[in-house]
C-alpha cells in the first residue's frame, strides 16, 4: 500500500453505504479522496466527523454520474486542484424495483444510465488522466452478486429486479473489455470488480431486505476487499472478487 500513499482517489456514490466505507478506508490508509454523489450534505457531515488530521485529505463534490456534462465538470475541477486521478472507485448505483414488461420506463432508464453509463463516463476521464501522466492506476467497479447469478424467484414474487440485474451483468462484461482495452493501449492500469452479496446498507431497504434471511455483509467488509485488491503487487491483478456472507440465502 505504500505506493498509494497521498495518491488521489475518486469515489462515486461516496455519500453513504459502500462508497462511504471505501472513502473512510482510503483516508485511514493515507490516500486523498474526492467523493462524488448526488447529495453533498452527507459527505460534508462525514468530513466533519473524521479525525482532524484526515479532514484535509477529503473533498466532496456534488455530481450525478449519469449526466456526462456534470461528470466532466466534476473531473475538470478535480484535475485543476490535484495532480491527477490515480484510483477510481465506481460505487454509485441505483435500484428501482420495476418489471421490464410493465415498469416505469423513466426508472428503468435511470438505472441503466447510472449503473452502466455512469461507469463509462467516469472511466473515460480517469483513464485519460492516468494515460496523460503515464501512471498505472487502478479502477474499481463495485458490481454485485446479481452480476453473476440471475435469481429465479418463486412465481408469487413480483418481477422487480430485471434492469438492475441486467445492468450488473453489463458491468461484468465491461470489466473484461476494459482489461483487454488497457492491454491494447499498452498500459498496465488495473481493473477490478468487487461483487458483494447481500450487504447491510440503505441500498438493501424495502424490497430486497424482504427476500434475504438475515445474513449480511457490512459496508466495511466490501471496503476491506477493495484495499486487498489495491494492495497487491504491481504484476498482480485481482480481476473479479466475489464476497458473500456465510450462509447467504439467494433466490
Amino acid at each position: 500500500m505504500d505506493r498509494w500513499y497521498n495518491k488521489v482517489a475518486v469515489v462515486t456514490g461516496a455519500s453513504k453505504g459502500i462508497g462511504a466505507a471505501i472513502t473512510q478506508a482510503f483516508l485511514k490508509n493515507g490516500i486523498q479522496v474526492v467523493g462524488l454523489a448526488r447529495h453533498i450534505e452527507p459527505m460534508e457531515q462525514m468530513k466533519k466527523e473524521l479525525p482532524a488530521e484526515l479532514q484535509h485529505k477529503f473533498s466532496a463534490l456534488k455530481c450525478n454520474v449519469s449526466d456526462l456534462h456534470w461528470v466532466n465538470e466534476a473531473f475538470d475541477e478535480i484535475e485543476s486542484k490535484c495532480d491527477g486521478i490515480d484510483i477510481l472507485v465506481n460505487s454509485a448505483g441505483l435500484f428501482h424495483p420495476q418489471s421490464l414488461l410493465n415498469g416505469d420506463i423513466s426508472f428503468i432508464q435511470e438505472m441503466l444510465l447510472t449503473n452502466v453509463m455512469g461507469v463509462v463516463h467516469c472511466n473515460q476521464r480517469a483513464y485519460k488522466s492516468m494515460r496523460d501522466r503515464n501512471f498505472d492506476g487502478h479502477i474499481f467497479i463495485i458490481n454485485s452478486i446479481g452480476g453473476h447469478n440471475i435469481p429465479i424467484a418463486p412465481k408469487e414474487v413480483p418481477p422487480m429486479v430485471g434492469m438492475y440485474v441486467a445492468s450488473k451483468w453489463s458491468l461484468k462484461a465491461m470489466a473484461e473489455i476494459y482489461r483487454q482495452e488497457f492491454r491494447h493501449f499498452d498500459t498496465k492500469i488495473k481493473i477490478t470488480t468487487i461483487s458483494p452479496g447481500a450487504t447491510d446498507t440503505p441500498f438493501l431497504d424495502n424490497y430486497l431486505r424482504d427476500y434475504t434471511d438475515g445474513n449480511f455483509l457490512n459496508a466495511e467488509d466490501v471496503a476491506h476487499s477493495v484495499l486487498y485488491a489495491l494492495g497487491t503487487p504491481t504484476h498482480v491483478q485481482v480481476h473479479d472478487l466475489i464476497v458473500k456472507p456465510v450462509a447467504e440465502f439467494v433466490l
